[in-house]
């Protein structure tokens, strides 16, 4: 909606009449807020301004602004929050999260796909198609756009996190964005600036000195305290605090992987007989049973041995190779399922608890771990595909940085769209092993590069 520049046609301040039935229609619009929000949404005496516009595809826009910033706008008589308002009633819409990557995407315009959408262990909130929502990005509650819902959690769900989940209308940073905003120091907990300062050097995140008289200067900052990097607004009220607390001290739990098959297109003249067609994911117990009632059924049972299976024109096509299939007429039963399952193409279906089952096609990738070299020699321990079980990069990198005692960064994995990876510095594979194998309690079959930790009595 924003995403280029629009034209303003009036910028009038707005009436008492007007406050009050902007003040109604909020009320109405989102129920969640009280009364005392409301006004002080849409307050009685300060500074608010209507400004008409018409964004850059031609759309008649009204954009309601408090003290200089943009609070709501309307747009075909549906009011809408902006993501500034979003900071200070965090719990106003039902919220989703996405990785760091796509925001750049969503400024640019791109509505956000259901690939790039990060399952909580909580799960997804419930949702209807047509409901305006909040976007998030991992590690920080404050969202950074609002979209509507292409499709309800249900859909979602059943089409594997696959096509567009919502349609955005506005995003932080785009040309509704304020230049900068002022804080009143004055309406948080520490009431005074030297307070909140004391506060932050007895945490370690900054370092202050009184440079002359009475002048408290800032000359250092700790930008990957933790604090920062994993930085959330503070929450607007007791009992939302408790239900977000709540959520971020759920433990982690290992998803429940499953291995599937696919069928392919060479193979549905077998599988047709059961009811299966092309693009049919199945089990192997379900393969395996296909198998056996389609052997059955058209009488492939060996007479004299029934160890053996004879090969009909269909088997022949759809396991053997083109130098078997005027060799080979029959095959024991194990190396026919053996077969089949090796020709079916892999899917696999991953479950978190308490979540609907996510179906995939192609074999999950492994968490991966290796070591790289950098500037004068030195060695940096890398792990990528922590997304896929449900892990998130920049807290991996906030527990990591503090068990090692070790600079960490998470950056853009290369060659790899929207994910992630996490760099420490040294050769950190023990503490790895110890957090996905001992603390996460992921299998180890889902883990490699573990063989790449120091031996002891070696150095780093």
């Amino acid at each position: 909606m924003f995403a280029k520049a629009f034209r303003v046609k009036s910028n009038t301040a707005i009436k008492g009449s007007d406050r009050r039935k902007l003040r109604a229609d909020v009320t109405a619009a989102f129920p969640a807020l009280g009364t005392d929000q409301v006004s002080e949404l849409v307050p009685g005496k300060e500074e608010f301004n209507t400004v008409k516009l018409y964004a850059h595809r031609g759309d008649a826009v009204t954009v309601y602004v408090s003290g200089g910033n943009p609070i709501l706008f309307e747009l075909e008589k549906n009011l809408y929050p902006t993501v500034y308002t979003l900071w200070s009633y965090p719990d106003l819409l039902p919220t989703f999260t996405t990785w760091p990557l796509v925001l750049e995407k969503l400024v640019g315009g791109a509505d956000l796909m259901l690939p790039g959408l990060v399952v909580p262990p909580a799960g997804l909130p419930q949702v209807q198609r047509g409901d305006l929502c909040a976007i998030a990005l991992v590690g920080n509650r404050a969202p950074v756009a609002i979209g509507v819902a292409a499709m309800s959690t249900a859909e979602m769900l059943t089409s594997g996190l696959k096509g567009r989940g919502f349609s955005v209308l506005h995003t932080y940073q785009d040309h509704l964005c304020p230049e900068g905003r002022q804080l009143d120091i004055k309406k948080s907990s520490y009431r005074k600036l030297s307070k909140f300062l004391q506060q932050m050097q007895q945490e370690h995140i900054i370092q202050v000195k009184e440079l002359s008289k009475g002048v408290e200067s800032i000359v250092a900052v700790d930008w990957k305290h933790p604090r920062i990097t994993s930085f959330v607004i503070p929450e607007p009220s007791p009992t939302s605090q408790t239900i977000q607390e709540g959520s971020r001290e759920q433990p982690y739990h290992p998803p429940d992987i499953k291995s599937l098959y696919c069928v392919p297109a060479s193979m549905t003249l077998l599988f047709q007989e059961s009811g299966h067609k092309k693009g049919s994911i199945l089990e192997g117990a379900e393969v395996r049973a296909i198998i056996i009632s389609y052997a059955k059924k058209n009488d492939l049972v060996d007479a004299d041995n029934k160890n053996l299976v004879k090969l009909d024109p269909i088997l022949c096509d759809c396991i053997l190779e083109k130098d078997e299939q005027h060799t080979v007429m029959k095959l024991p039963w194990d190396s026919l399922l053996t077969r089949c399952l090796e020709k079916l193409q892999p899917a696999y279906q991953v479950t978190f608890p308490g979540q609907e089952p996510i179906v995939k096609k192609g074999k999950i990738c492994p968490i991966d771990i290796t070591l790289a070299q950098r500037a004068s020699n030195k060695k940096v321990t890398v792990v990528r595909n922590l997304e896929a079980y449900g892990l998130d990069p920049c807290l991996v990198a906030a527990i990591l940085q503090q068990r090692c005692q070790a600079s960490t960064t998470v950056t853009p994995a290369p060659g790899a769209k929207d994910s992630l990876q996490v760099q420490i510095q040294g050769n950190q594979v023990h503490h790895l092993s110890w957090l996905l194998l001992e603390e996460y309690q992921l299998p180890r079959k889902y883990v490699q590069g573990l063989e790449k930790a120091p031996r002891p009595g070696k150095k780093k």
